[in-house]
């Protein structure tokens, strides 16, 4: 799947370009991408002619924050709705700011791009914050159904962040700043015995799983690395245990002494592409 995305700055408002998928290249897409991909296509409005990197005057781009500073943290079924947000100044103040997330090596050639985020509006939502700043927010949508359509996406994602100013001056940025795009991670907790004797082995199972995006459905992560904790009974922080590997299919299992009633919990500390996640956890009475 290649999707062509350009954006324009035209008289001082900014309007984004067409998301176009070629048909012979969507039907090479991974898994149930091929139907995302002509999704794309049938949504394609008609294209601008906006160069790279962009600018005429003095506008200036201060911060862009994605989702909060937050990662986008996807999982099989439901949306994830979040904002970006882009400062920007100039002398005769902030007409308007905008932004979108793209995923690929370059916005300005056909293969360049192979997945986007972009508003339902042509125009961010402003906040003045004095004469000459402004902060314009713009709403996108992560959707496993649509625009997250395979595994292929998960990581770094660029965003294109633009401004434009009450003069007419403007800036546009193709790769202003990252966000991180994440496969939602789970994670499970059973120790047993329960109860056990003090003094006796206590065996700790559990299994990590991420969504996959290519089948919509939650699958094992294969082998990784995740922390034991324990939580006295009484107190309110967990302490590190022991480091524990997960097998090919995701499964976790480790043994410890029972010395103390309390709770147990394996955490995920996450990596690029996968969520960090923390399991449910699950009190032993010691006897």
């Amino acid at each position: 799947m290649r999707i062509r995305a350009t954006a324009a700055a035209l008289s001082g408002a900014l309007a984004i370009s067409a998301l176009a998928v070629p048909a012979a290249q969507a039907a090479d897409a991974p898994g149930p991408g091929a139907a995302k991909a002509q999704a794309f296509a049938s949504a394609a409005q008609t294209p601008t002619n906006a160069a790279a990197d962009d600018a005429q005057g003095d506008t200036t781009i201060t911060n862009v924050t994605v989702n909060g500073g937050k990662d986008i943290v996807v999982g099989t079924s439901l949306k994830k709705t979040f904002t970006v947000s882009v400062t920007a100044t100039d002398p005769s103040g902030i007409y308007d700011g905008y932004a979108f997330l793209w995923h690929g090596t370059d916005l300005n050639t056909e293969t360049g791009v192979d997945g986007a985020m972009t508003p339902s509006t042509d125009h961010g939502t402003c906040t003045v914050v004095n004469a000459t700043t402004s902060t314009c927010s713009v709403t996108l949508v992560a959707d496993p159904s649509d625009n997250i359509y395979g595994n292929i996406l998960a990581g770094r994602w660029h965003v294109f962040a633009s401004a434009a100013a009450n003069d007419g001056d403007y800036l546009t940025k193709d790769n202003y700043r990252s966000g991180w795009v994440k496969r939602a991670a789970q994670l499970t907790t059973n120790a047993s015995p329960e109860p056990v004797a003090k003094g006796a082995t206590l065996t700790v199972t559990g299994a990590l799983t991420r969504a996959n995006w290519d089948t919509q459905k939650y699958g094992a992560y294969g082998v990784g690395s995740v922390q034991l904790q324990f939580r006295k009974a009484g107190t309110s922080t967990y302490t590190n245990v022991k480091t524990v590997t997960s097998d090919s299919h995701g499964n976790l299992r480790t043994t410890v002494q029972a010395a103390a009633d309390g709770y147990w919990r394996y955490v995920w500390a996450g990596t690029s592409t996968t969520s960090v996640a923390t399991a449910t956890s699950d009190y032993v009475d010691v006897k």
